[in-house]
């Protein structure tokens, strides 16, 4: 996972690295420690004998410093850029990245140790973290006090598991004790009521659903009220796949909205479409209010760049991410975890 992401961002640290390794000075700080040779300054003054498990032996300790000035990382930071936009990720946002990690290491004295690459690997784990934060939501917390029934209602376009991920939810919903709905108001697609259905038998949800052809606004609001009715926790609905420039079903799914109010509306794309999906989810968002983003075969990503684009571009938060097949196989979303998988 992140593979391709993971390489460019290690590329960029060893290079960077580097540059600090040239321009690191030594400076003494205590005594009653081990030494610590550097590898681009050795220590001369060590002491001979050698340092025992159990033994500390008293000796200098040299630690380095470094100034670096923005000349000095103009080229790794446009090779870091390059390397962002190679990894799917919006300009935009690697402009924002780029500019975090300059502000943090430019003009200020940084104490390092015997790994510069550490200075380096917290700096940008500090940038993407600050783009990926921007927007955090509770999607858990939201759910347990908000009014019943929760209506959710569920865009995108055709092929990106949508349907998939909506049974995903309604499991993990029952687990935590929430009554579920699920309103097949997919009423265009061939066998999309058949597929949704065989989910929902099989989680053991309540389907509501009309004849293929039907109207689905009126699918999903007979969904609510039989929620309303039966005392449900929430309700989710899903909708035919469009793509964002289809006028008229850009318009049905407005009036889906607008007849059957939703408290939250999520945008579900594949994490390894990239760009594309950050695009999709940036036009979606205009043509109708986003709440939030689910990327689905996250596990299957070598570059990583959606993730990180799509809640900066969009404004709205990543809830969930699809991680397999299997019906528990959605994780919660959480910024540090996904940066962590980049250094692992």
């Amino acid at each position: 996972m992140f593979n391709k992401l993971k390489e460019k961002l290690g590329g960029f640290k060893n290079s960077l690295g580097r540059t600090i390794d040239e321009k690191a000075v030594t400076v003494e700080t205590s005594v009653d420690s081990p030494v610590e040779s550097s590898p681009s300054k050795p220590v001369t003054s060590a002491p001979s004998e050698k340092v025992g498990i159990a033994q500390k032996a008293k000796a200098l300790v040299f630690e380095r410093e470094v100034f670096l000035s923005a000349s000095d990382l103009e080229e790794p930071l446009w090779e870091l850029e390059i390397a962002l936009l190679e990894s799917d990720i919006a300009m935009s946002v690697s402009e924002a990245i780029t500019s975090s990690v300059r502000k943090e290491l430019v003009g200020t004295r940084k104490r390092i140790g015997k790994d510069t690459g550490l200075l380096v690997e917290h700096a940008l784990k500090n940038a993407i973290l600050k783009v990926m934060s921007a927007n955090v939501f509770d999607f858990d917390d939201y759910i347990k006090n908000a009014e019943k029934p929760v209506h959710i209602v569920f865009v995108g376009i055709n092929g990106t598991g949508k349907t998939t991920t909506i049974s995903k939810l309604a499991k993990r919903l029952q687990d935590m004790n929430y009554s579920v709905v699920i309103a097949a108001g997919d009423t265009f697609r061939a066998g999309a009521i058949d597929q949704i259905a065989i989910h929902a038998k099989k989680i053991g949800v309540k389907l509501i659903k009309h004849q293929e052809g039907g109207d689905p606004a009126a699918v999903v609001y007979d969904a609510v009220e039989y929620a309303k009715a039966h005392m449900s926790d929430v309700v989710l609905s899903d909708t035919a796949g469009r793509m964002h420039t289809n006028v008229n079903l850009m318009a049905q799914l407005q009036k889906i909205c607008r007849v059957n109010p939703a408290n939250l509306v999520i945008f579900v794309d594949e994490a390894v479409a990239g760009n594309d999906a950050v695009e999709r989810a940036a036009q979606f968002n205009e043509a109708i209010h986003l709440n939030g983003s689910i990327l689905t075969k996250t596990d299957a990503d070598a570059k990583g760049g959606a993730a990180i684009s799509i809640a900066y571009i969009t404004g709205k938060p990543i809830l969930f991410l699809g991680m397999g097949q299997g019906y528990d196989d959605l994780k919660k979303f959480d910024p540090e975890w996904y940066v962590n998988q980049l250094f692992e």
